[in-house]
């Protein structure tokens, strides 16, 4: 008896591990494994889950690629090349859901629709643009304002987009913008080298004027200093004339001290040149009569000399007619 409830609880252990092995399966890191609990979607965080009472959905992104046919104003036709990725958004699991269903191909249905959201989004944009202002960054920022209703209504994060490629359908068009970028390129070309050359000219003519004013400094500087050295000179000059002056008062004062001497001793007038003259005249000459002579200078410039020389004279020539 023991022995068959003994075979029996192994058989059933049994039987639990192969439903165990059969039914868990081990979540790996980048998995996202959803449960359904009253109506709600979950995330399930244990190691563990069960397979067919959850759905295990990657994080990995899931690249997207489209085309888009376009028109712009005017209905002219445009090509749009689209490229990105995308990942399903933890917080949005039910729109997810609601989107792709249950199933392991949730994010690639979810994918699909963010493509035709995405295709509309585009169309509406061009539609109100010109063709010719119709830009890849202008595409994008526009798409941008509107990815958070796709994370919210598709339960997908648009992780990154980029426009691959942007030409018109017709040829001619794509032409005549070529033409049109070519002549805006030129003129923006022409108006840069305008603008050279005028900050060119600016500087010239900045150069220029500190060139003359630094010559118009520097000849108030030469005729601060030919003033200066003027002054200097005129100092000197006038210091010199004060010497001289000086050198004719203390000459005039020496010779009007001299006559003074000589007119209280009419004897010292023997001792004067002219005197001396005389006296070598009278002794080679025996008989000689002795003349001197006094120079118009000396005249002009020593009158008392001459004075006391007739003086003397007379007083001479009395002396002899009282003899």
């Amino acid at each position: 008896m023991q022995s068959e409830i003994g075979f029996i609880l192994g058989v059933f252990l049994a039987l639990c591990l192969l439903v165990f092995l059969f039914e868990f399966r081990v979540r790996h890191p980048d998995v996202m494994v959803l449960r359904e609990s009253r109506g709600q979607i979950g995330v399930r965080k244990g190691a563990l889950y069960p397979r067919h009472f959850s759905l295990p959905i990657k994080r990995s992104t899931c690249p997207v690629q489209l085309s888009v046919d376009a028109s712009a104003v005017g209905n002219l036709g445009v090509r749009i090349r689209i490229i990105g990725s995308v990942a399903p958004s933890p917080a949005n699991l039910q729109a997810l859901i609601r989107v792709g269903g249950w199933s392991e191909e949730t994010v690639v249905r979810a994918a699909e629709e963010v493509k035709i959201t995405i295709e509309r989004w585009v169309k509406e944009y061009t539609e109100r643009v010109e063709i010719h202002t119709l830009t890849s960054a202008g595409i994008l920022d526009y798409l941008e304002t509107c990815s958070g209703k796709v994370e919210q209504k598709l339960g997908i994060e648009l992780i990154s987009l980029a426009i691959q490629s942007l030409e018109p359908s017709d040829p001619e068009i794509v032409d005549a913008l070529r033409q049109q970028e070519q002549a805006r390129l030129l003129e923006e070309t022409e108006r840069l080298n305008n603008a050279a050359r005028s900050a060119a000219a600016r500087a010239r003519f900045q150069a220029d004027e500190e060139i003359a004013e630094m010559g118009h400094t520097l000849e108030l500087k030469k005729a601060r200093l030919g003033k200066a050295l003027f002054e200097k000179e005129s100092e000197l000059a006038r210091q010199r004339l004060a010497d001289e002056l000086e050198r004719s008062r203390l000459r005039l004062a020496f010779e009007k001290e001299e006559l003074d001497l000589l007119r209280s001793s009419p004897e010292l007038l023997m001792l004067t040149p002219q005197a001396a003259r005389l006296a070598e005249a009278s002794q080679s000459l025996r008989n000689a009569r002795t003349i001197i002579s006094l120079t118009p200078q000396e005249m002009t410039n020593r009158p008392e000399l001459f004075v006391l020389f007739q003086e003397l004279l007379q007083k001479a020539m009395k002396d002899r007619q009282d003899s």
